[in-house]
């Protein structure tokens, strides 16, 4: 009589060595999809007008980075369209996204569409087009940077909880949550601000074409409707994809060209074998899913933003922004 374990373990390699040859099967096809098709976008082998969605709040996001200079290097993608919906996020993310734009468009134009919102970082971006076109209701502006930190020495007084420090020099950790801040670390914090809001300044005043004097007089924080964008500069155009279009001719780039989406593929195995593949692989060995990457995506992205930030905060204190 055949032993119960050794029956046990036969079904188990079984069930192994069947998964395997499923999982083969798939890698073989996605090699051989790999070859036909460009992973790195949607280059169809036509000219086309690509365009690239950037929404929610901005990070240091290093897959859109690398999707814009795809679609900025890409033969047949003749124009760059990046569609913005967003009120901003962190200073650095909007700068690099700011940086790669720029570079796309010594190759080829790029046009800023700015649908629902684009304020503080979400402009920033959008400064770094050759043209903006917005709606006539859309959210423009914020121009401003902020820092936060949250205060709870009196929280701690209440309950009876005080946090003794040692520090090798009294700006080193300021500020700080428990206990009041300096002046010395409010002076620390509002160089560094003041600094950052300069470099904004900066950017669109050069981007926009305007004066300095101009661009402070707009840069207070204050948010404007796509209408009044464009009376005061922060715009060029009022409208959607015939103003796109129009603007595209105008720099030779054909007004009848398809507009295809290209989107950003966060994981490379998940480019290869793709996402329910992967999930299935995951799932199979007991893979843990990221607590933070779950709490994160729940968020919206919301929970972890550090550093610098250039963000409207819808419902917030607008005086706050700059």
């Amino acid at each position: 009589m055949t032993d119960p374990n050794v029956l046990a373990d036969r079904r188990r390699l079984r069930r192994k060595l069947g998964f395997w040859r499923i999982f083969a099967v798939v890698a073989v096809i996605a090699v051989v999809a790999a070859l036909a098709f460009n992973l790195d976008g949607p280059d169809t082998g036509s000219d086309h007008i690509a365009r690239i969605d950037i929404s929610g709040v901005i990070s240091d996001d290093e897959d859109l980075i690398d999707l814009i200079e795809d679609a900025a290097s890409s033969e047949t993608a003749k124009a760059l369209v990046v569609r913005i919906s967003s009120p901003g996020g962190t200073t650095y993310g909007g700068e690099r996204i700011y940086k790669a734009l720029l570079e796309a468009g010594k190759s080829k134009p790029v046009v800023a569409d700015v649908r629902t919102l684009a304020a503080s970082a979400g402009y920033m971006i959008a400064a770094s087009s050759d043209h903006i076109v917005a709606g006539e209701s859309s959210i423009v502006g914020s121009i401003g940077v902020i820092f936060q930190y949250a205060q709870a020495q009196e929280l701690l007084n209440k309950i009876g909880l005080r946090i003794e420090e040692i520090k090798s020099a009294p700006l080193k950790a300021e500020p700080s949550p428990f206990h009041d801040t300096s002046e010395e670390a409010k002076a620390m914090i509002r160089a560094m601000v003041l600094d950052s809001y300069d470099w904004f300044v900066d950017l669109v005043t050069e981007r926009r074409g305007m004066t300095r004097a101009d661009v402070l007089a707009l840069a207070d924080g204050s948010i404007f409707t796509g209408r009044q964008a464009l009376g005061n500069g922060l715009v060029d155009a009022i409208g959607g994809e015939a103003e796109i279009r129009a603007y595209l001719e105008s720099r030779d780039v054909e007004a009848d060209l398809e507009i295809i989406e290209w989107e950003k593929q966060s994981d490379p195995a998940r480019r290869l074998i793709g996402a329910q593949a992967v999930d299935l692989i995951a799932s199979y060995f007991g893979v843990p899913m990221r607590l933070s990457d779950e709490i994160d995506r729940l968020s919206g992205g919301k929970l972890f933003l550090d550093g610098l930030v250039s963000v409207w905060q819808v419902g917030g204190k607008q005086a706050a922004d700059n």
